[in-house]
């Protein structure tokens, strides 16, 4: 949390207040959020003009361009707790502002987090932080087949892989869990036995609950992220004792790949067998001990 689509909210929301503006400065108040000196940060930066706010997964990315044509990024991890926000450098800046960027004009982009595990990164080299990201999951490039070559070539549980950035980018526990829900699909199936209509309906359910995220502004469960609706719309993250909203059957929680995960047990029922008709190895094995 924010993932994907509150990542997507927060760069729309931006956006139009940054781009074509010059940076005059940058003020960093807790050391660890810059990767990197802040007197470099700030030397770079400095008259820069802002070019292109943007997402890559869970990183906002914002471009920038300094009068000798140098191209510079500025890459944002919001990670726990933080978020953005643009505005009068004369008003008072809320609590546990880490970063402030000075903008022309007297504006400023600030940086808020309260948990203090945001990142930001200023580089020539863009592709260094964020060459390991995985695959747009909004993307013309994510197909059904892209997503089933994915998950064969792992072995793990397919919530863990869903949650590995480097294989889907921007996917977090919220919209996994709801994601496989709408897939019908248990978190602790093997990524590599699902058949190719398993993972076509995972495709499809990636991307309504991503584009349903987006299009409520995200989802605001804590202080965190205001001003989203998507919580309101969850079928079963956080709904635990709840009935699911498709066979009224109370949703559980449990743990998987080490994270508080919400399922209905009776839609996400685990597949022990094979389909048409092949025996599950748990059987051909009481059949042989049988003969």
């Amino acid at each position: 949390m924010p993932e994907l689509p509150e990542v997507e909210t927060t760069v729309g929301r931006i956006r139009p207040k940054l781009v074509r503006r010059h940076i005059a400065g940058i003020e960093c108040s807790w050391r660890r959020t810059l990767c990197g000196s802040p007197a470099t940060a700030a030397r770079v930066l400095r008259g820069a003009r802002i070019e292109a706010v943007g997402r890559r997964g869970k990183f906002v990315r914002i471009d920038t361009v300094r009068a000798d044509a140098t191209r510079v990024a500025v890459l944002i991890h919001l990670r726990m707790s933080g978020r953005l926000e643009v505005q009068p450098s004369s008003f008072a800046r809320p609590a546990h502002t880490r970063l402030c960027v000075a903008l022309d004009g007297g504006d400023e982009l600030r940086f808020v987090d309260a948990r203090k595990f945001g990142r930001v990164w200023v580089t020539r080299e863009p592709e260094a932080v964020l060459g390991r990201v995985g695959v747009e999951p909004l993307s013309d490039g994510f197909t059904p087949d892209l997503l089933r070559c994915l998950l064969a070539g792992r072995s793990r549980v397919i919530k863990s892989v869903l949650l590995d950035q480097a294989v889907v980018a921007g996917l977090g526990n919220i919209y996994v869990d709801e994601s496989l829900f709408r897939a019908r699909l248990h978190p602790r199936m093997r990524s590599d036995r699902l058949s190719r209509r398993q993972c076509e309906r995972l495709h499809r359910a990636i991307q309504s609950a991503l584009r349903d995220g987006i299009a409520a502004n995200g989802a605001s469960i804590d202080w965190v992220y205001p001003g989203g609706s998507m919580q309101d719309r969850f079928a079963v993250y956080g709904r635990g004792g709840q009935p699911c909203p498709a066979c009224q059957t109370a949703v559980v929680r449990m743990v998987v790949a080490q994270r508080g995960t919400h399922i209905c047990p009776r839609c996400q029922r685990i597949r022990t067998g094979f389909s048409r008709g092949h025996r599950s190895t748990r059987n051909r094995r009481a059949l042989r001990s049988n003969s």
